[in-house]
């Protein structure tokens, strides 16, 4: 994954030059993942706590534990197919290339229903999230972690990264396929000991209870509460207008949301950006964060909008998903 016009409207510092837990957390990704400096990640280096939440869910479900790797991937597709995230698309087809499961990564890459019915029954859940969990109860911290994962991530790199991996010409799939050599191949099939990206968390939040007692847990927990962190970034007003609007939705029809429906880029640029990085990120257009992002505001509260604006559609899809209400917003402290 090159750096090449990946990011729309933050300018990461390069990340050879990162230090501290930034390093800690490239490194990490590197040898678990098997991408260097990917473009997911840095985006969100402007904001340590934020990358290293997001990278510890992200590893902790979907990496680490028991559950079957491609089944995971299957899921996170699903989600991302939902969500319209070419790019995270992309990604999950590479890695499903390097499992060794090509067809499955050319059906998935077609938006196309896999044969094997177990596969199918994966996909369709990623795309919506539903009861109905077609996986072994003892694996419920990962599944439900791996979808809730890509909701968060599909959003920031819809909001903040270019749309596309890689050019959609004739020859992008052998590219995908290429893109899975033999030392990707080897690290999806390494197993990953778990809980080892808890030690760079830099926030704690209460685990949720599907995720029990699992590192899953932990890693949400402290995701959840720096997203939160955005809200102080808006007025009262207007952090509980996303919060309420997020609340209404149903938690998994796709909102493609009109002007009418949307606070004024002049009157409330702030609201505007946040509840279009929950509901329709893949709409934020140069003038809606043009509108919001000027002096003293940096990088790093334009990312920490964004989280805000995620974890609030994750939490509603977590709610419609158990059941129940989602833990209750605006924990943290302003960014």
């Amino acid at each position: 994954m090159t750096q090449t016009r990946t990011f729309r409207y933050t300018t990461p510092e390069p990340p050879k030059s990162a230090t501290g837990v930034t390093a800690d957390v490239y490194a990490q990704l590197a040898t678990d993942l098997g991408f260097e400096a990917a473009p997911t990640f840095v985006v969100l280096s402007a904001a340590p706590p934020l990358l290293t939440a997001t990278w510890a869910v992200l590893r902790e479900s979907l990496l680490a534990g028991v559950g079957s790797r491609v089944d995971k991937e299957v899921v996170a597709a699903g989600v991302s197919l939902t969500n319209r995230c070419p790019f995270c698309v992309d990604a999950h087809t590479v890695l499903l290339h390097a499992t060794g499961e090509h067809g499955l990564a050319e059906t998935v890459a077609r938006g196309a229903e896999p044969a094997d019915p177990g596969h199918r029954r994966l996909l369709a859940w990623g795309r919506r999230m539903d009861a109905g969990r077609p996986f072994p109860a003892e694996h419920t911290p990962e599944y439900i972690g791996t979808g809730l994962a890509f909701h968060f991530i599909n959003r920031v790199v819809s909001a903040l990264l270019t749309e596309d991996m890689l050019p959609g010409d004739d020859r992008k799939g052998q590219i995908l396929r290429d893109m899975a050599d033999a030392d990707l191949s080897r690290t999806v099939r390494r197993e990953l000991p778990p809980g080892d990206s808890l030690p760079l968390l830099e926030t704690a939040g209460p685990a949720p209870a599907w995720a029990g007692d699992s590192p899953v847990g932990a890693a949400f927990g402290a995701l959840r509460t720096a997203a939160h962190l955005g809200a102080g970034l808006l007025s009262d007003e207007d952090a509980a207008y996303v919060r309420e609007t997020v609340t209404a939705w149903d938690g998994v029809t796709p909102l493609p949301l009109t002007g009418g429906d949307l606070p004024g880029r002049d009157e409330r640029p702030g609201a505007r950006l946040a509840l279009l990085a929950a509901l329709a990120p893949y709409r934020v257009t140069d003038e809606d964060v043009a509108a919001w992002l000027v002096p003293p505001r940096t990088d790093h509260c334009l990312v920490h909008l964004v989280a805000f604006g995620a974890i609030c559609a994750v939490e509603r899809v977590e709610s419609a998903l158990i059941g129940s209400a989602a833990a209750p917003a605006g924990v943290g402290e302003s960014a």
